[in-house]
């Protein structure tokens, strides 16, 4: 079948996934990274504010709230969902970039408004170079920074430093907890 045995710990991993059956990475080895270099190091994957905090301990330079989400996991939540806590972790320590299910002026709108430093963008400019090939990026790009304007105007907000929290409201998911749909 697809499994592949090991021994002592790893005592066995799917093999449709094989990269898992390598070893992950730990803290120590981020941190290990960031003491030898000088390059920047941001980390990607984050979804909690522990590992954010974490992060600022090993002392990368940045997180990217990221995560295969729906898309592979269902039970995982999105990055716009993490991103506030992790924001909060930071602590104005390290930059916080999003990515993740971003397609249009206004999520890029509500990412910063919720303290993300930058906005990931793919799959507009994927769609964009498939259909025009490199103007068709370009094109992506002018739209998003139109919407984004456009949004921005909307909203009563004249720059970019000038986006705060106040533009959006926030769901308390805590409603959702175990037993709420009893």
């Amino acid at each position: 079948g697809n499994l592949i045995y090991a021994e002592g710990e790893q005592a066995w991993t799917t093999g449709v996934y094989p990269r898992l059956a390598f070893p992950t990475p730990t803290w120590e080895d981020v941190k290990t990274l960031c003491d030898m270099t000088d390059l920047k190091i941001i980390l990607k994957g984050i979804l909690t504010s522990e590992d954010t905090k974490k992060a600022v301990e090993v002392g990368v330079d940045g997180v990217v709230v990221s995560s295969h989400g729906a898309r592979q996991l269902d039970h995982v939540g999105g990055p716009i969902e993490a991103l506030p806590e992790c924001v909060e972790a930071a602590d104005g320590k390290i930059a916080v970039l999003v990515d993740g299910g971003f397609r249009r002026g206004t999520d890029v709108l509500k990412a910063l408004a919720l303290g993300a430093d930058a906005v990931g963008v793919a799959r507009p400019y994927l769609w964009g170079l498939t259909l025009y090939g490199q103007q068709g990026v370009y094109r992506v790009i002018e739209l998003l920074k139109t919407e984004l304007a456009l949004d921005m105007g909307m909203a009563g907000v004249a720059s970019v430093g000038d986006i705060d929290r106040k533009l959006v409201r926030v769901r308390d998911y805590e409603l959702w907890g175990p037993g709420a749909f009893r």
